[in-house]
């Protein structure tokens, strides 16, 4: 099992629950991709399975190492072994010496990359390897990886609905659920000490990914206005996405809000939840919804700190509301990422009082949807969406789960049912 760094667990490393999926992936792929935000651990784990398997890391954030693969990309595949390549975006010549070797052989297991822009953001990227590259993304820590637990709520719900509702109660504070949205996933801020340290941290990151990353992969006139963009994106947060609303904010073209956004979902700033609506009859009237990778950078966007919070001021209490969405559904997509049963995930809204936060569809077409509400109880209209679902779904909706800060698990109605949100990470 491979470790990351982080201050927050007791010994300073925390097991990353992808590792075994990643092994277990390249036993049947030519080409594995790992694939997420910066400063989440790709490269630490790309080093681990290096040394388990025997393979060698090319580290192409290396100037002198990119300069001489760039220079001639065929070394790369010189020797024997797996072949690790880091940050492959930064030379994405390499991808035509890896299709070169996959011409000759596709045998399982030959290459395992890293990138911190999304592959299909790359414009070679698209049809160099179509077939043989196989993606997981690595993203930022869930609080059940930081707390060294297993709970496996998604299966639970899955499967056995009913006994998922049964657990302890809640251990989790008001105060405890916002220190954890405020802290986020990533390894490196959580690992400082003092808010201030890590909203500096925070700042640093964005800046650095969209100096860096962004020229990746496009060269973009007022380059400067990405972080007023996302900034307007973090306003969004757990939203559906407005980009004319931003460029309207900004006094900008809304073609070109739509392309920064598109820049920043690439450098995994941001991404998408793509409405679900295959198998429903009444079609989806909105768009996809915008979440912030990480719950930590929402926040420092917004600067909503504990002390705001503390006020009790009506309009800080609903801004947090949405990060604290984006915190929730970004803890359950992980979950789900790592359960081979589970087809698709997205998000529903057939009117402005009728939505569901996330869904969550296996492959046997089984649903477990969500709704996130950042209070200690819900209210009746917390539960129309769920209603809804379930009423045009019949027998596929296993389970609505209502999440929020309530102290206990209870069921509301057939197939309704209201969880603490720290059931996601706490130990049945």
């Amino acid at each position: 099992m491979v470790y990351c760094k982080s201050m927050s667990s007791n010994d300073g490393l925390v097991r990353r629950r992808l590792f075994s999926h990643a092994l277990a992936r390249l036993k049947d792929t030519p080409v594995l991709l790992l694939e997420g935000p910066r400063s989440v651990g790709k490269s630490t784990m790309l080093r681990h399975m290096a040394a388990k398997l025997g393979g060698r890391v090319v580290d192409l954030d290396n100037d002198a190492v990119r300069r001489a693969v760039s220079d001639d990309p065929g070394i790369i595949t010189a020797g024997e072994g797996v072949v690790m390549i880091d940050e492959y975006q930064r030379a994405p010549e390499v991808l035509d010496a890896i299709k070169v070797r996959m011409n000759e052989t596709s045998r399982p297991g030959q290459f395992v990359l890293t990138g911190s822009s999304r592959h299909e953001a790359l414009p070679r990227a698209a049809q160099a390897l179509t077939g043989r590259l196989e993606a997981l993304q690595v993203l930022p820590l869930t609080q059940q990886e930081l707390a060294g637990s297993n709970p496996m709520l998604i299966e639970q719900l899955m499967t056995y609905p009913a006994e998922a509702i049964k657990g302890p109660a809640s251990s989790t504070s008001r105060q405890g659920y916002i220190e954890r949205v405020i802290r986020g996933g990533f390894p490196l801020a959580l690992a400082r000490y003092t808010d201030l340290a890590r909203a500096r941290w925070f700042d640093n990151y964005v800046r650095m990914t969209i100096e860096r990353d962004v020229s990746d992969i496009a060269q973009i006139r007022k380059a400067s206005l990405l972080p007023d963009v996302l900034d307007c994106l973090a306003g969004q947060t757990a939203q559906v996405l407005n980009a004319a609303k931003i460029a309207n904010t900004l006094s900008i073209r809304a073609e070109t809000v739509r392309e920064y956004i598109r820049l920043l979902n690439s450098v995994f700033l941001t991404h998408r939840l793509e409405p679900w609506d295959r198998t429903l009859t009444a079609q989806t009237r909105s768009g996809p919804k915008v979440h912030l990778i990480d719950s930590g950078v929402a926040m420092r966007r917004l600067r909503l700190t504990s002390a705001k919070l503390d006020s009790l001021d009506p309009l800080t209490l609903t801004e947090f509301g949405h990060p604290f969405e984006t915190f929730v559904v970004n803890e359950i997509i992980r979950e789900a990422s790592w359960n081979a049963r589970i087809a698709n995930v997205g998000q529903w809204r057939e009117s402005d009082q009728v939505e569901v936060d996330l869904i969550v569809e296996d492959y046997e077409g089984g649903v477990v949807a969500f709704e996130v509400k950042a209070g200690r109880e819900p209210r009746g209209s917390d539960f129309k969406g769920l209603y809804a679902m379930r009423d045009k779904l019949g027998e596929r909706f296993v389970a609505g789960v209502v999440m929020c800060m309530s102290p206990l698990g209870y069921t509301k109605d057939d197939r309704i049912h209201v969880l603490p949100v720290d059931r996601l990470w706490q130990p049945n």
